[in-house]
């Protein structure tokens, strides 16, 4: 569940990651973008920070000597008035005077007046709870009373200092709360009681200015933001553009386009840059042109020499016949050396023949042919021409799968100079024993299997037995076999087709070569009906009988025990669990022809029954990824 939400999600963001990955300039341009928001925000940030604590700093100096002066002032007037009182001699048993009662409202008043708006004025008493007139709470410019902090009034009743902090002054009247400074301190009125008189400054025009500053920072910021970005694309589309450039041409050049060219302005680094990739494209060109001059002079070479080598080795070869035929009337050795004469002489035209086929590939002058054949025929004529080298190597050729057509369109020469010669290679190395030619038709592919028990292929050489002129023992000289361009030229008319020519062997376990051709020219392979390796050989033997002891053991621990009827000593073994079989891996056949998907191709039933024995049964169903595992 967690995988289908990861990938529901991410699914909608592939084409902006495959957008940032494909383009370096939009990777530039954003990460300027970001970093340079990075920086104006912490610009920015220290800037606020140092504005602010400016204005407060100002703020609060101006409002402490603003408040100094008002304490002051209103300590001065207590006292003033209390002296005027004890002349009168108005007051007596300790209160107050007449005219003293309103006193705090008259210095709140007085106070406040001078403010205009940039201050306000709120006196209280340390007992709230004192019902009497004169020690009620007094307050300008409907500042309610309770704005004063808690925390604020214990300070100043404690001591006898002035005091300050932040608060949020609110307001008796419909009108919204804002931040002010406000100051306080302890003191005595008229009749000798103590009260706390506080002065509210609010911070409405450092906020305003503090606003201002913040808008013009982001405006500024912004605005700086957006120019380095715009900076940046150009500063990199300067610098990618030629890149792009390089790229493209680059492209082109691997099209097979040799005259493409960068345009070169100017004399900085993408100028030398652009100067050197066209001096290394002139170069490859050049040289490219070299080696295709070379190769087509070999090409010519190699024809010119096949083909005027047929005149003179025809002189040789009529030369030859005659002494052949008169050989009879030689002696023993003159005999033998008109034997050996002969059979060069046959190994000569099969090898001029194999040149001249082998530079047609090489030209790409190689021309199918295409029709639609039984291969069925085909085999039967290949084998009819082998059958007297069996003979004399004392083998069998057996032909399983030929029930059915297998029918593919394919060039009918072509295909028989391939079988013929996997054919007689195996009977040559198959050491006397039986060769099997497997045919098999499924899906969209056709397929016919070699199948020898001879000395078999070493480890690695099925990679190299498609290469020209190989042989198995680099030791022994050619004088025996064939031109050992066979195989070479069996896997170009394999490729020709649109098939595949693969090898599998083991050591002492004899080999196949499987030839799969498309039903249909245009079609593509996806798998073979016939595995590469064989049921029979020595791996799946021992795999076989691994599941046939699993089986057999499956078996007996699921048998029900019977009372009364149980064999004494007779032991049933615990259930095991049956271990999955992985196919071996092996070093994949550069000489194979690689498929383009993993479908499964079926064959029929009938086309998997062999006529006898572990080596005439084929499997029904080859994966393309058991091909790919298996060497090809």
């Amino acid at each position: 569940m967690l995988r289908l939400v990861v990938r529901w999600i991410r699914r909608p963001l592939l084409p902006a990651v495959r957008l940032w990955r494909r383009n370096i300039q939009l990777r530039v341009v954003a990460g300027t973008l970001l970093m340079s928001l990075g920086v104006v925000l912490l610009l920015g940030l220290v800037v606020i920070g140092q504005v602010r604590n400016g204005l407060l700093d100002a703020k609060e100096q101006a409002a402490l000597s603003q408040a100094a002066g008002g304490f002051a002032a209103a300590q001065e007037k207590a006292s003033g008035v209390s002296a005027l009182d004890g002349q009168d001699g108005d007051a007596t048993d300790g209160r107050p005077s007449r005219g003293s009662v309103n006193w705090r409202s008259e210095l709140v008043k007085q106070l406040a007046s001078g403010g205009q708006g940039a201050y306000h004025v709120v006196a209280l008493s340390p007992d709230s709870d004192d019902a009497g007139m004169s020690r009620a709470p007094r307050a300008s410019g409907d500042v309610d009373v309770t704005s004063v902090p808690q925390a604020l009034r214990n300070s100043v009743a404690q001591g006898t200092g002035t005091f300050q902090t932040y608060v949020k002054i609110k307001y008796s009247v419909p009108k919204e709360p804002e931040a002010g400074l406000v100051v306080g301190k302890r003191l005595s009125d008229v009749a000798g009681y103590s009260y706390e008189l506080y002065y509210f400054f609010p911070l409405t025009q450092e906020e305003e200015s503090l606003s201002l500053v913040k808008g013009t920072l982001a405006t500024a910021g912004l605005f700086v933001v957006v120019l380095l970005g715009a900076i940046a694309w150009l500063v990199v589309r300067q610098v990618v553009t030629p890149v792009r450039m390089a790229a493209g041409i680059a492209e082109r050049l691997s099209a097979g386009r040799l005259q493409e060219r960068m345009k070169v302005t100017g004399e900085d680094d993408i100028a030398r840059l652009g100067e050197a990739f066209n001096k290394m494209a002139q170069n490859l060109q050049h040289k490219i042109q070299q080696l295709e001059e070379l190769s087509r002079m070999q090409r010519r070479f190699v024809s010119d020499v096949s083909h005027e080598l047929r005149t003179p080795l025809t002189t040789v070869r009529m030369a030859a016949d005659l002494i052949h035929e008169a050989r009879s009337d030689f002696d023993p050795a003159t005999a033998r050396s008109a034997e050996l004469l002969a059979d060069q002489l046959d190994r000569f035209e099969s090898l001029l023949a194999d040149l001249l086929e082998i530079s047609r590939f090489d030209a790409g002058a190689a021309a199918l042919e295409a029709e639609a054949i039984d291969l069925r025929e085909v085999v039967h004529r290949v084998i009819g021409g082998a059958e007297p080298l069996a003979e004399r190597k004392g083998s069998r050729i057996r032909i399983v799968g030929d029930e059915q057509p297998v029918v593919a369109e394919a060039d009918a020469r072509r295909i028989e100079r391939v079988l013929r010669n996997l054919v007689v290679n195996a009977v040559e190395h198959g050491e006397g024993r039986d060769v099997v030619v497997r045919m098999a038709s499924a899906g969209g592919a056709v397929a016919v299997a070699v199948r020898d028990y001879g000395v078999g292929l070493k480890p690695g050489e099925a990679t190299r037995v498609f290469n020209r002129f190989w042989r198995a023992d680099p030791a022994r000289a050619r004088t025996t076999g064939g031109t050992g361009l066979g195989l070479s030229i069996a896997v170009e008319d394999a490729r020709l087709h649109g098939g595949w020519l693969q090898a599998w062997g083991e050591p002492g376990g004899g080999s196949q070569f499987r030839l799969t051709l498309p039903r249909t020219a245009d079609e593509p392979l996806r798998g073979s009906p016939i595995p590469l390796e064989p049921e029979d050989s020595r791996r799946a033997r021992e795999r076989a009988a691994a599941d046939a002891a699993n089986d057999r053991a499956l078996r007996l621990s699921t048998v029900p025990s019977q009372a009364g009827a149980q064999r004494p000593g007779l032991a049933i073994p615990a259930r095991s669990a049956v271990p999955p079989h992985t196919p071996p891996s092996a070093a994949v056949d550069p000489a194979a022809l690689p498929g383009s998907g993993a479908r499964v191709v079926a064959r029929p039933v009938s086309q998997r029954q062999g006529e006898g024995g572990a080596a005439e049964s084929v499997p029904g169903l080859v994966s393309e990824r058991e091909d790919t595992t298996r060497g090809r």
